[in-house]
């Protein structure tokens, strides 16, 4: 599966980094391919390209706060959460994510 996504907390500091870093290592660790954005104090980091994004299967949006952007993932499958939900138990929160996409495809 191929995951894109955007981390963004209310401080955009350590939560916006660590969402995206348990993200990334869940997502691979289940054997998918995973490119995430953070939108934080210094502003925007690892844009996502437009290929990304049309080639995704799910868009997971990690945030406490609203992003700029989000118009781009319009027809895609979206997940949102908190990034507090992703960094306390990343492994378990791609499986809810495989299992939801398993049954749109269905």
């Amino acid at each position: 599966m191929k995951i894109v996504g955007v981390c963004a907390c209310t401080a955009g500091i350590a939560h916006t980094y660590m969402a995206k870093e348990k993200l990334v290592k869940a997502a691979q660790a289940r054997g998918h391919e995973c490119h995430i954005e953070t939108q934080g104090t210094i502003g925007t980091e690892s844009e996502l390209t437009p290929q990304q994004i049309a080639e995704a299967d799910v868009v997971i949006l990690a945030i406490d706060v609203k992003i700029s952007g989000e118009e781009r993932f319009k027809g895609k499958p979206l997940i949102r959460v908190g990034t507090a939900g992703v960094i306390k138990n990343p492994l378990a929160f791609i499986e809810k994510v495989e299992k939801a996409i398993s049954k749109l495809n269905k």
